[in-house]
């Protein structure tokens, strides 16, 4: 690994220590504040929109202006985020700060494409999921110690302890040497990306899937708390393992064929559904937690094969607009889901699973082939 991927893995590593202090517990607080399971729909969707419309341009401005420059801004960005967010004590100062947290995930595609130049000899698959799995073992820490505090000190104290931890992956990212932009960036057309059929084809499968097997997840943390009685410190144990199956999966996975990883990703997030949905017993959650580590999983694998369709002078405009399509379902399912989960809780789970079978189909019938192959 390159000195600037391994500087890189600090500085994951502590981001998803801290976010994941406090990530699962988010719709819990929005209730706290005085959201209904509705109105945390609608905001996690607002949350998804402001994620979905900022990655074309940061991907673009990657590919013209370099991508430490996009790193360095996000890393600040979400720090001064985090501050509002532990300062807030009323859910609109709160949700400002979460919508701006939320819009540093412009981030996504420069950061692929920094993690992609640096590999060296590794496979893009192999390095983008080793990157997600470190970020995920950050994250396996995180709940835990954010269900201690939480039932210690209150959900509010997460976000105070969360924006330290922030201010040190922080100084880690401005250490990170610049890279050299490519040299036919400067020739590069949009209109060429478009034209590549078989890139957008993908598109908009990555849409259908990751809007099935995200629409299971938004209320699940509500679900467990209020139908199956599990405490904070239940949950955020659940959380720290689905960190451990992110790190787990995004290793074996990675090393298999994009399309392989990518089918055996969603039946996980599948099971997940089926076990939160029929299930019982914190054993049976935290398998099902194990196995949501496939999301993160498939969204990486998705990248990787991008890469394989479309040029390097593309990378940072083609990655921002994967981004941009897989983000739109995060504004999509969770208005659907609080809906389903205000007439019947259990029936976001269901839902869920038939459209994840609908998305294995598709993906074995239209899962575009590499130019190499």
């Amino acid at each position: 690994m390159s000195p600037a991927l391994k500087r890189l893995g600090v500085a994951l590593f502590t981001w998803g220590l801290g976010e994941g202090m406090f990530f699962y517990f988010q719709p819990l607080y929005l209730a706290e504040l005085g959201a209904d399971a509705f109105m945390i729909g609608k905001i996690l969707g607002g949350v998804g929109i402001a994620m979905t419309l900022v990655h074309i341009p940061a991907g673009y401005l990657a590919d013209k202006i370099g991508r430490r420059p996009i790193l360095r801004g996000a890393w600040a960005g979400g720090f001064l985020a985090s501050i509002m967010m532990a300062s807030a004590q009323s859910l609109p100062l709160f949700v400002a700060g979460l919508i701006l947290i939320s819009m540093t995930t412009f981030v996504i595609a420069p950061l692929n494409s920094y993690v992609t130049a640096a590999r060296g000899k590794w496979t893009v698959e192999r390095t983008l999921t080793l990157v997600s799995a470190i970020f995920s073992l950050g994250m396996v820490s995180g709940p835990m110690l954010g269900g201690w505090l939480g039932e210690n000190f209150g959900l509010r104290s997460l976000y105070i302890v969360a924006s330290g931890i922030f201010f040190l992956s922080t100084l880690v990212i401005y250490t990170l040497p610049a890279q050299p932009l490519h040299d036919l960036a400067s020739d590069f057309s949009p209109k060429t990306l478009f034209k590549n059929k078989r890139y957008i084809a993908f598109l908009v499968l990555i849409f259908f899937i990751i809007f099935a097997i995200y629409l299971p997840q938004p209320l699940t943390q509500n679900f467990l708390q209020e139908e199956k009685n599990l405490s904070l410190s239940q949950i955020g144990l659940l959380g720290s393992i689905g960190g451990i199956g992110t790190a787990t999966l995004s290793l074996i996975l990675g090393r298999m064929s994009i399309k392989t990883g990518y089918l055996i990703a969603q039946v996980g997030i599948a099971l997940f559904a089926y076990l939160i949905w029929r299930g019982s017993g914190v054993g049976v959650y935290a398998l099902a937690y194990f196995l949501l580590g496939g999301y993160r999983t498939a969204r990486s694998l998705a990248v990787a094969h991008v890469n394989s369709l479309i040029s390097d002078a593309q990378m940072g405009l083609a990655y921002g607009l994967t981004e941009t399509v897989g983000m739109f379902p995060l504004t999509l399912a969770p208005p659907l889901a609080g809906y389903l989960y205000s007439t019947n809780p259990e029936s976001p789970y269901p839902v869920g699973l038939l459209l994840i079978f609908s998305g294995i189909i598709l993906t074995l019938i239209f899962f575009p082939r590499s130019a190499k192959e």
